[in-house]
């Protein structure tokens, strides 16, 4: 079974793809920005957004095991880090950060994760 998690952002319609795809035991988030003047601020608006949509997919923060970074600028990485450390605590998944252009330069980070659903949630 499928199941797709959408959040009405302004890109998903026209673009055409949902926040999040819940299939075989796997949450699919779909790169995710955020709203804020700067990176850090970017940041913390983009991980709300996909804690909301692993919440509703029945996972959390925890459950993630892979994440990627997307950056146009990767020395705007580092003052991300705490915000990042944060989040994932004790359950640190495997990372990637990407140097590279973004949909519209306003952002300043985009990040895309992969959680594996607990396993009474799997269906």
């Amino acid at each position: 079974m499928v199941r797709r998690i959408s959040t009405g952002g302004e890109f998903e319609k026209r673009v055409g793809y949902c926040r999040a795809v819940v299939a075989g035991g796997w949450v699919h988030v779909a790169g995710t920005v955020g709203q804020g003047e700067g990176v850090e601020e970017q940041c913390g608006s983009a991980l709300e957004i996909i804690g909301r949509a692993l919440t509703e997919a029945g996972c959390s923060f925890a459950d993630v095991v892979r994440v990627t970074y997307m950056l146009p600028d990767r020395a705007e990485f580092e003052p991300c880090w705490p915000i990042l450390s944060e989040t994932f605590g004790a359950n640190p998944p495997a990372a990637t950060m990407i140097e590279c252009g973004l949909i519209d330069p306003k952002y300043r980070i985009e990040i895309e994760v992969t959680a594996m659903l607990p396993p009474g949630q799997r269906r």
